[in-house]
């Protein structure tokens, strides 16, 4: 019985230290609320962006509805109820390391930008590309002060000195 309950707790928690590195809990939710606001403004612009005769225009705004579908599937599942693969597809975005987030949501607000570089694909993509720097930025982690990086580097210069009066006196 043992057995089958540590089987059952081993798949839960290895997805746990991937799912979030260090991320505190505010700042998950931030990501969270700047991935929902990012979909929304995708998919409100996405529509402006369709009302044209331009094919391209057509094409950006198209991706941008895609972008917000994929963006709510991936940070808010309850909005997608509807679909049975909502949660399925949820669970794998959150296995996904940040910066692996980072790359994916940048990469797809990029995407109706270089198709149609108008005012509107500009600022419709502008939040989640927002959301996938907020990732970026959470996969760099937390970094050291200012003071305990100037000690590191007073103590490579030091180390540094001293190889090179160490080389001069050989040469001596």
């Amino acid at each position: 019985m043992s057995g089958a309950g540590g089987a059952a707790v081993a798949p839960a928690s290895s997805a746990q230290p991937a799912q979030e590195e260090g991320m505190t809990w505010w700042y998950r939710w931030l990501c969270r609320l700047s991935g929902v606001l990012g979909a929304v403004s995708c998919a409100i612009s996405g529509l402006f962006n369709c009302i044209t005769i331009h094919p391209l225009n057509i094409a950006a705004g198209v991706w941008m509805i895609m972008n917000a579908s994929v963006l709510l599937l991936c940070e808010a599942p309850f909005c997608c109820q509807f679909m049975e693969f909502a949660n399925a597809v949820a669970a794998k975005a959150d296995r996904l390391r940040s910066w692996q987030k980072a790359v994916f949501y940048c990469g797809m607000a990029v995407v109706p930008i270089v198709i149609s570089l108008t005012l509107t694909t500009l600022l419709g993509n502008a939040v989640a590309f927002a959301t996938g720097v907020l990732y970026g930025l959470s996969a760099l982690g937390k970094r050291g002060d200012a003071i305990s990086y100037a000690r590191i580097q007073q103590q490579r210069q030091q180390v540094d000195e001293e190889k090179l009066t160490d080389a001069l006196e050989g040469e001596l």
